[in-house]
């Protein structure tokens, strides 16, 4: 691939995250991306083939960036203090999102029947890191820190559907109005909420961080 073509795939990726963020898989068409990517569809399809592999494309990059930052904050997880560590990983996981509107948005379209005959990538994508991250939480129920009565795995759900709502559709105020993650009063009321929320579940001890 020649820099022209690597540029040009580029920026079809990020305009195709955007709108397919936006609107859907089967709210976007390739003439869509094609447009605002200010090209004809031909070269859409000479560089990442029809509507559907750019799709899986967008995908992969968006998983790969996840997956990426769970890694990372995972590694960070052991510590002399094991319930802030908890309360960081819930930390980096909303930063992510906060950071990647993109990688929510794409992942609550699917959780609305978008895209419903590419069928596999929950099982590819999304069943692994739930895994890896329950297991890394394991642990800390097997030694008592986190209570063994609550349900792992649907409390780490529980975390990544209020992450991803919050992330992707905010808060109304009291007169209304939407407030998302880029307004710092309400970020910081909702990372106050979530740790709040998390630690109760889990019947950490001490006090939310």
């Amino acid at each position: 691939m020649t820099p022209g073509e690597s540029t040009q795939a580029g920026l079809i990726l990020k305009v195709a995250t955007h709108l397919f963020a936006a609107l859907g898989y089967d709210g976007t068409s390739t003439r869509q991306i094609a447009e605002a990517a200010g090209l004809n569809i031909a070269t859409v399809n000479y560089h990442v083939g029809g509507k559907r592999e750019l799709y899986l494309a967008v995908m992969e990059r968006a998983h790969q960036a996840e997956k990426a930052a769970l890694e990372t904050a995972l590694a960070r997880l052991p510590g002399a203090d094991p319930v802030a560590a908890i309360h960081r990983l819930a930390d980096d996981y909303l930063d992510f999102c906060v950071d990647n509107p993109e990688v929510p948005a794409l992942w609550m379209h699917r959780w609305l029947s978008d895209a419903s005959d590419i069928t596999e990538l929950e099982r590819q994508y999304v069943q692994p890191l739930l895994a890896t991250v329950t297991g890394a939480l394991r642990p800390a129920v097997e030694s008592g820190l986190i209570s063994g009565d609550i349900d792992l795995e649907y409390t780490v759900w529980t975390v990544i559907w209020s992450v991803h709502g919050f992330a992707k559709g905010g808060v109304l105020d009291a007169e209304g109005r939407r407030r998302g993650a880029g307004d710092r009063p309400a970020l910081r009321r909702f990372r106050a909420h979530l740790h709040t929320s998390l630690h109760r579940t889990l019947g950490l001890p001490g006090d939310p961080r």
